[in-house]
């Protein structure tokens, strides 16, 4: 592993948009080989940001931008 914390590769796979919440989020970090993830990451406050950005960030399936109503337009008559 790098010279990155574990709570600086947290923040950067959440920003990444692959990572759709925590739970998988560690998981992640646990496979990378990243070391007292469940330590590092328990401060309430720090689960809340990453929480955060990982519902902000998460691309997920590009179906529901498709199904989404587009704006329609209007016809003078």
């Amino acid at each position: 592993m790098s010279s990155t914390s574990t709570v600086e590769r947290a923040y950067a796979l959440a920003r990444s948009g692959n990572i759709p919440d925590f739970a998988r989020l560690k998981q992640r970090l646990q496979a990378d080989g990243c070391r007292a993830v469940d330590a590092l990451l328990a401060s309430r406050s720090i689960r809340g940001h990453l929480e955060a950005i990982c519902a902000a960030s998460f691309r997920g399936s590009t179906e529901s931008a498709e199904s989404a109503p587009t704006p329609t337009s209007k016809t003078q008559g």
